[in-house]
């Protein structure tokens, strides 16, 4: 795992170099281990330049490997950020092709595997990754990003050329003007809770989008999608690879097997290392089916947890019985809101961004203390969205018989006497604010958002606008799709790459750690696809292969268990411990965000939380990330 950066161009850029150092320096953490730079020998006018740079972080072949790596008969320089985890399977392939190796590293592989198949290439990866090759040649610089976004990459277009890099802050660098906020973007981050790709907060610096591929060739720039979500096209009606007849037959226990045996080998591809590693616990039933596993190929895992003082909120008990049962060396790590309060800045600085989730925290935390003793950890990440694990897929069944009630009814009746319930029916709540949203694409959102568009217009006054439901992924999908299948598609192809990955790419690399998450296969992901809905989400139960398949190697009290989820407590600690930090900066002189807002009702949203009248976590956590953000932005 590594950082990433770069220019391409006409005309090297005054000061070239010293731009790439501050931008590799800038990204040190993601790779502590060694830094390297490339830089085009100076040509004529008309030609085309590139500068490349790259810190590592050593997982596979730690004293060689070294980048940027070149082929100089092919005229080729490659930067890459991530794991090929198929890459001796590639490299058996490339060498009955006739390619030659001088080490066993991945890096080598997507190397050689460019030069045999060129931008073909990204099909063949099994793997989280964004690299850059630079193809001297042609003239050309391929960027590429794994499916589903797992590594990140962000452009910087400029009058000298392209800018790339792993993180916004590298970007920065680059010479001419500080790129102003983006104001239709923070509209989209008042509803999402983090801004939808391709845009970023900052005007002029968007994302590669996942899945895709971009082509600078003789000055002109072209992006490509090469993937999609599986979940994103209609499922097939007749019986595929024999799945459904097996499932009629046996009562799907032969499905639960493959579905099994799917998830296992993708756990062992990820287990390729070369240095010590070990897994995230949350406990759970995602992170413990990844522990078990993991078991079978490995004489003692480490694992790591975290929690906190409330055990309403802790999930330590859980994990430590799994632990136990796997005889893992467990580590475990308690956080409080002063932790939460000394590394909010810190933290957003890591990100670029918004600490979206307040599990964020922890999870950087938990790093940091895995970072003493493993360099890279399986995670569970991934699986909710793959697989259908939140109540939302369950209550999303719901919608359309919902929404044959009469309108009075639903909005008159039935609303206000859920939103007076008090916050222990947060989940009811929830349920029916957001089943009594009509227009499906806003729904999807609210599920997980801060407001609806009603509540951000009466909030707003500063004329931010923007589009909330742009007409591209994650609302692209096939008109004929379930709605489980295209709630799981926005889930997958935006919920997860701009929020959950982002998240967990900065928190793991912002301690100098890695993180694979082995739900995020894409052939697993392919498998899942291809079942009947009711393989995911069966009545009231989410995840049922998974369930089934736990069934096999776990104990029955994990399985049986309620799902918790990995919640901190802001919500009481906004009332409490927090409270002076949050109205302070939401309310204080020293607000740069205030003025986007109409004071009476934020005031009001404050007012109701603090006193405990309404639960408006969410919102008031987005708010106040927001304005952190923005004062990181402003001394920047």
């Amino acid at each position: 795992m590594c950082g990433i950066a770069g220019w391409v161009g006409r005309k090297m850029p005054e000061h070239g170099a010293a731009t790439l150092a501050a931008m590799l320096q800038s990204i040190a953490h993601r790779g502590p281990d060694d830094e390297g730079v490339f830089a085009s020998a100076p040509g004529s006018a008309a030609s085309a330049q590139a500068l490349l740079g790259h810190r590592r972080l050593a997982i596979i072949d730690p004293n060689g490997a070294r980048q940027p790596m070149r082929d100089d008969e092919a005229g080729l320089v490659l930067i890459f950020n991530g794991e090929i985890y198929n890459f001796r399977e590639l490299r058996g392939e490339l060498a009955q092709c006739g390619h030659t190796f001088a080490r066993d590293s991945d890096t080598e592989v997507l190397l050689r595997g460019y030069r045999q198949w060129g931008d073909k290439v990204v099909h063949r990866l099994r793997g989280q990754f964004a690299f850059a090759i630079w193809d001297a040649p042609r003239e050309r610089l391929l960027l590429a990003r794994d499916r589903f976004g797992e590594k990140p990459l962000f452009i910087r277009e400029t009058p000298e050329g392209i800018w790339f890099a792993s993180e916004i802050k590298a970007l920065l660098c680059a010479p001419g003007p500080k790129p102003a906020v983006d104001h239709s973007a923070v509209w989209d981050y008042l509803v999402y809770r983090y801004v939808p790709a391709p845009r970023t907060l900052l005007a002029g610096i968007r994302k590669l989008m996942p899945g895709s591929y971009a082509l600078w060739e003789r000055g002109a720039f072209t992006e490509s999608r090469y993937w999609s979500p599986p979940d994103r096209r209609a499922r097939a009606q007749q019986a595929q690879n024999g799945r459904e007849s097996a499932a009629d037959a046996n009562g799907g226990a032969g499905v639960v097997d493959a579905f099994l045996g799917q998830l296992d080998a993708a756990v062992e591809s990820q287990m390729v290392s070369d240095v010590p590693f070990g897994a995230f616990l949350s406990g759970g039933l995602d992170s413990s089916m990844i522990v078990a596993l993991m078991t079978r190929h490995c004489e003692q895992v480490k694992t790591f947890s975290v929690g906190f003082g409330d055990p309403r909120y802790s999930e330590l008990p859980y994990a430590a019985a799994i632990a136990k049962q796997f005889g893992t060396a467990h580590h475990e790590l308690v956080v409080s809101d002063r932790d939460m309060v000394a590394l909010l800045p810190k933290l957003i600085a890591f990100r670029d961004a918004p600490v979206s989730e307040p599990s964020d925290i922890p999870i950087h935390m938990l790093a940091c203390e895995a970072a003493k003793s493993v360099k890279m950890v399986l995670t569970g990440e991934g699986s909710d969205e793959i697989l259908g694990g939140y109540p939302k897929h369950v209550y999303e069944s719901f919608a359309n018989g919902w929404q044959q009630l009469p309108g009075f009814v639903r909005h008159s009746v039935i609303g206000p006497i859920t939103h007076a319930l008090p916050y222990e029916f947060r989940r009811a709540k929830t349920a029916v604010s957001n089943l009594n949203i009509d227009d499906w694409r806003e729904r999807y959102v609210r599920w997980f958002g801060a407001i609806d568009s009603r509540e951000r217009e009466q909030l707003s006054v500063l004329g931010l606008n923007g589009s909330a439901y742009p007409d591209a992924p994650p609302f692209d999908g096939d008109d004929d799709n379930s709605s489980l299948r295209r709630m799981l598609y926005f889930d997958q192809s935006s919920w997860l790459p701009d929020n959950l990955l982002e998240r967990g790419d900065r928190m793991t690399m912002a301690a100098s750690i890695e993180a694979r998450v082995p739900y995020l296969d894409h052939r697993l992901a392919e498998f899942v696809s291809a079942l009947p809905d009711t393989y995911r989400v069966r009545g009231l139960k989410t995840k049922w292969i998974l369930r089934e398949a736990g069934k096999r190697v776990l104990p029955e009290a994990i399985l049986k268990r309620p799902k918790v989820g990995f919640r901190v407590p802001v919500n009481l600690w906004f009332r409490n411990e927090m409270r002076d930090y949050l109205l302070d900066h939401l309310q204080g002189p020293g607000s740069l965000t205030r003025a986007y807002f109409a004071a009476e009702p934020l005031d009001r949203m404050i007012g109701d939380h603090v006193e405990g009248r309404q639960n408006h976590e969410k919102l008031l956590w987005s708010l106040l990330n927001l304005e952190v953000w923005h004062r990181h932005h402003a001394a920047g």
